[in-house]
């Protein structure tokens, strides 16, 4: 057992996850918006490929993560399937009247390629850190105050307004309601989405009303400080090397058009 936590501590150590939360945040956006900028289905296919290197780095389960992935896709399919019939261009084949165009085609691939590659990036580097940390990593970030704030008390009690409306639900059904498709069915939704709103905002000037008696002045005092280290500086010089090249490949595909 001792070997085997050893083995696991030492990968957690050589893993993505002992970064700087700043350094991932900035590392996560940066590549989002090369990506989002490129054109050529080349690049598209080697940012995939860097991203899945970053998900594979960062230690995520594949399985999770790329279900994940997959529920996002479906999602994303039921628009992408109309974009080659609605992006003039070269016919490529003709479905219920409708003719589909081969840029049509490439634009939703690209747009797939995209989304997958910026959403496993932000997986591992993001969607690994837990709220807190994240919303420490924003602050030190000079992000605004308020959006901080806004993030630690979603976080906080979106799971305080689940309960609620599960015990309100729990109500409904010990007295009888059952959903359908019926105008008193739409009303009682009606009324519990009403109730679970008056209910939030009591509780909301109870916490408020709390915490101006332990003394809160508009903001949180921050107690985790981040220091930058020479691990954070090599994947800071591989990232930007990265978003370097997948430019320079985007600008020479483009060139050789």
């Amino acid at each position: 057992m001792h070997i085997v936590d050893a083995l696991s501590d030492r990968a957690e150590r050589g893993s993505l996850r002992t970064l700087d939360p700043r350094l991932r945040i900035i590392v996560a956006t940066l590549f989002a918006l090369v990506v989002v900028s490129l054109s050529g289905l080349a690049t598209l296919l080697t940012a995939l490929g860097l991203a899945l290197s970053v998900m594979l780095a960062a230690s995520l389960p594949a399985g999770p993560t790329l279900r994940r992935m997959a529920a996002m896709d479906g999602f994303m399919l039921l628009v992408l399937l109309l974009l080659p019939f609605t992006v003039p261009g070269a016919p490529l084949f003709e479905w219920g009247g409708f003719t589909a165009s081969a840029e049509g085609l490439i634009k939703a691939v690209e747009i797939l390629l995209k989304a997958n590659a910026v959403v496993l990036v932000l997986l591992a580097l993001v969607g690994s850190l837990d709220a807190v940390t994240l919303g420490h990593a924003l602050a030190r970030l000079r992000v605004p105050t308020n959006l901080v704030q806004l993030l630690f008390f979603t976080v906080r009690y979106i799971g305080v307004i689940g309960e609620e409306y599960a015990r309100l639900r729990i109500a409904m059904r010990a007295r009888g309601f059952r959903p359908a498709n019926t105008l008193h069915t739409y009303r009682s939704i009606g009324y519990l989405v009403g109730m679970l709103l008056v209910r939030s905002l009591e509780r909301s000037e109870r916490i408020l009303a709390a915490m101006r008696c332990r003394g809160f002045q508009g903001r949180f005092h921050l107690l985790d400080d981040f220091a930058y280290g020479r691990a954070d500086a090599f994947f800071a010089g591989l990232a930007a090397l990265a978003c370097s090249g997948l430019l320079i490949m985007d600008i020479a595909d483009a060139a050789a058009v």
